[in-house]
């Protein structure tokens, strides 16, 4: 079920009712309700899945308790083992069986060796990698004694299933998430208005900002070799704002729609087009996968305490973990791999911690220097996001050549799509501005217009909505692109 589709439309009132109206006497009752719920919600996708998420439920459920009630070190190891085995394994079979498959079919041909291994046709479940990481973060953060193993099944089920977190983050932890579920929890109008504010800008950026930027990227990417330098310029700064709009837009949705059940989920982007390095950005993009990396690999390879050479190591590490996880193709790995390298002189120089507060704070413009480090930063992560888009290196590595050409400096003409295109731009502009003027806050739009007199306040509300729903009926219905991953 799709945040931005009708279902979904009828679904969230519907379970909003039942929660607070008909399960609030029962702490138990509501968290029973959320996992039925919530398995609906993913169901709806595909029923036969559901079955993988019930496995990732049981098999951590029961090890944490088994590492719990040993004091032996070797069969706490031994049950962590088994979880990671399990999560894992499942996760590499729908996710990476083909491609290893394919690389190593490839590898022996080298050699001259034709191997007679084939490929399945596997269905990637929707999700999976953050639902996995969310359970194998559970079973370690217990191994490390930094949490106590849950013994009520139900509350742990609708943690691991919480279905506006479900599909595409944040992947959360049990220590934040988990122990919402034992408290029993009270409407809070307040609470609610915020929640909904934020669904509404999370929509905004999602389907008039990223669904119109998608119609001119794929018409780009896939006529790459006929358009000129500056269309492919342009195609490249527009994925970088329909990925931004359309991930940071589901994170808005979900953490908004959680809020409106009384849940409080972390934050996920942090205005990473603010930032003024490579390292600011990483620190502000994705921050629940990037959070879960340093707490779960880096740290545990020494992290920065290391001398200057295992930090490179750990920092390459990590970047070739994360692009892996984004998906089982090398564009992935290189696009990593890119960001490793924009990392290591900052590592060198020791400035991968030096912009850690708001850009310009207490100011409306930027400085000079800010605004050129934001623009530089905005420009290498644009170059690395050709090789995120592309559907293999060749067409990379094709993509940037053709953007560097003579051609770069010329008008960027894009006959078709022209009005795709205006409202692509004059979109983009406008969840820039509102996030710049909102930058010290959550998200853009949490405090705009919060003071304005009410006749004007929801004119506004109006005004956003008529935005999402023309460029809902006026486009094809977009599904989000994390949901890939």
């Amino acid at each position: 079920m799709l945040f931005n589709s009708l279902e979904f439309a009828i679904f969230l009132p519907i379970v909003f009712f039942l929660y607070w109206f008909c399960t609030n006497k029962s702490l138990k009752l509501q968290n029973a309700f959320i996992v039925v719920s919530s398995y609906i919600f993913y169901g709806w996708w595909d029923w036969k899945f559901l079955s993988l998420i019930l496995i990732s439920t049981l098999e951590d459920y029961f090890v944490a308790l088994k590492i719990q009630n040993t004091t032996d070190e070797r069969k706490r190891k031994m049950w962590l083992l088994i979880s990671i085995v399990v999560n894992l394994g499942i996760l590499g079979f729908f996710k990476y069986y083909n491609f290893f498959i394919n690389n190593f079919i490839t590898a022996f041909s080298l050699f001259g060796a034709k191997l007679n291994i084939s490929t399945l046709n596997i269905i990637l479940p929707v999700g999976i990698s953050f639902y996995t990481f969310q359970t194998m973060s559970y079973t370690i953060d217990v191994y490390r004694r930094k949490l106590e193993p849950t013994r009520d099944f139900i509350s742990f089920a609708a943690f691991v299933s919480f279905f506006p977190l479900l599909v595409a983050g944040p992947i959360e932890r049990a220590t934040n998430l988990l122990s919402q579920f034992y408290s029993r929890r009270t409407f809070d109008y307040q609470k609610s208005v915020n929640g909904m504010r934020q669904i509404l800008w999370g929509l905004f950026k999602k389907v008039a900002v990223a669904d119109n930027c998608a119609v001119i990227v794929d018409n780009i990417f896939k006529n790459y070799q006929d358009q000129s330098g500056s269309i492919l310029l342009l195609g490249a700064i527009l994925f970088a704002f329909q990925i931004y709009s359309d991930f940071s837009g589901y994170s808005d949705i979900a953490i908004g729609t959680a809020r409106l059940f009384g849940f409080n989920a972390m934050r996920n982007f942090s205005f990473p087009y603010f930032s003024r390095d490579i390292a600011e950005f990483w620190r502000r993009w994705h921050i629940s996968l990037t959070t879960w990396f340093r707490d779960y690999v880096y740290f545990p390879l020494g992290g920065s305490r290391a001398s200057k050479l295992k930090v490179v190591r750990n920092t390459f590490i990590i970047f070739l973990v994360s692009g892996f996880w984004h998906g089982a193709n090398w564009t992935f790995i290189i696009w990593g791999m890119f960001h490793a390298a924009l990392f290591l002189p900052l590592i060198l120089l020791n400035k991968n911690r030096k912009y850690t507060d708001i850009v310009a704070e207490g100011k409306f413009f930027p400085s000079i220097k800010d605004f050129f480090q934001m623009s530089i930063t905005f420009l290498l992560v644009t170059i690395g996001w050709v090789f995120f888009r592309s559907n293999n290196i060749s067409q990379s590595i094709a993509y940037l050549r053709g953007m560097i050409d003579i051609s770069l400096f010329s008008l960027p003409l894009l006959a078709t799509y022209r009005k795709k295109l205006l409202e692509a731009i004059i979109y983009s502009l406008f969840m820039i501005i509102i996030e710049w003027v909102g930058r010290k806050n959550q998200y853009g739009f949490e405090k705009l217009g919060i003071t304005w007199k009410p006749i004007f306040r929801y004119m506004m509300y109006y005004i956003f909505v008529l935005i999402i729903l023309t460029s809902i009926f006026s486009g094809k219905e977009q599904v989000f692109i994390y949901f890939q991953f």
